[in-house]
């Protein structure tokens, strides 16, 4: 059953106005305001784990890690260190251990951790908090050309240069954070 003043308060919001209508609702009130505000969109919020690895070798005693390179419609070109999603049951090395040979090519050993990053991004009105855990690594065999499809281009760079190199900050962070604790090889 429609209200007086229903039809004229209904004719105003539609219309993005404000309304001053009689609310005969209210005894003591002799106006009332009504504001069409926007709806807020809220997003639902997530959690993701990753693994990942710095795979480290010395040539002519500098250290050098593996990078790779993607092409991202919304971010152009990205260089990033190899990481990935784990498999129902597996565990955290055994994640990185697969993700670093699929995506790299290369067969690898953790030598120790290298610490975690985490950052949120939004995909499909989902905020995602994602944290990937990072390992030293060691090549044991393997071949770069071998990689998958997931990167354009992988190859190893010198750790000063994967400073520069390295699309995002975090990583960036973490491959400082290694080199400072790599001990120089024994000869």
């Amino acid at each position: 059953m429609a209200l007086p003043g229903d039809r004229a308060r209904r004719r105003c919001c539609r219309a993005g106005r404000v309304a001053r209508v009689l609310d005969w609702r209210r005894p003591y009130s002799r106006t009332a305001t009504h504001v069409r505000r926007p709806r807020v969109a809220r997003l639902t919020q997530g959690t993701a784990t990753s693994a990942g690895g710095l795979v480290i070798r010395y040539a002519d005693g500098l250290p050098q890690l593996v990078a790779g390179r993607r092409r991202r419609d919304r971010d152009g070109v990205t260089w990033t260190l190899p990481k990935g999603t784990p498999h129902l049951g597996e565990t955290t090395e055994e994640t990185a251990l697969r993700e670093v040979e699929e995506e790299t090519g290369l067969k690898v050993e953790i030598i120790g951790p290298a610490g975690s990053i985490a950052y949120s991004f939004v995909q499909r009105a989902t905020k995602i908090h994602k944290t990937v855990h990072y390992f030293v690594m060691r090549a044991t065999g393997g071949d770069l050309d071998r990689h998958d499809h997931e990167f354009d281009e992988v190859r190893w760079v010198d750790i000063a240069e994967a400073r520069d190199l390295l699309t995002f900050e975090s990583e960036r962070a973490l491959v400082a954070r290694t080199a400072a604790s790599l001990e120089a090889p024994k000869p």
